[in-house]
């Protein structure tokens, strides 16, 4: 990584109003397997978070931690790439046999391809849970090894 990224995500992540230890947990674990994790815009406008499953990089937008957020979007994040891991490089379910809160099902559902649904479905699902941060990791544990 370049001195560059390296300071500009330093400085960003020195704006964050003390981010919480399990976002900063979970940020060294994706870390630990390979993942980047930059606190910036991500490509995708209007996106609080994205994974790039090409060269495992997730951008977390640092909106969220305003809406006080950023760990419940990293929770998410880390499904995702846990989902990476399980399918060697390509983006898969998991077949957990856990549901997502009534509340986040238009969150899923407005995706039109049913594959993406299956994948963000499982990501609400663990982050709808109340022990969503230990089944993030367990996941993280499991299928990144």
């Amino acid at each position: 990584m370049n001195k560059f990224l390296i300071l500009n995500s330093l400085f960003l992540f020195s704006q964050i109003p003390n981010p919480e230890p399990k976002f900063l947990n979970l940020k060294n674990q994706l870390e630990k397997f390979g993942f980047q994790v930059v606190i910036e815009l991500p490509p995708k406008r209007g996106a609080y978070a994205l994974l790039r499953e090409a060269d495992r990089k997730i951008w977390i937008n640092p909106v969220v931690f305003e809406l006080h957020i950023g760990t419940q979007t990293i929770i998410h994040e880390a499904v995702h790439a846990a989902q990476v891991c399980a399918g060697k490089g390509k983006i898969k379910p998991l077949g957990l046999d856990i549901q997502p809160s009534n509340y986040a099902r238009p969150f899923f559902l407005r995706y039109a391809d049913v594959h993406r649904q299956d994948l963000e479905k499982e990501a609400y699902a663990v982050q709808t849970q109340s022990n969503s941060f230990e089944l993030a990791v367990f996941l993280l544990q499991k299928y990144c090894k």
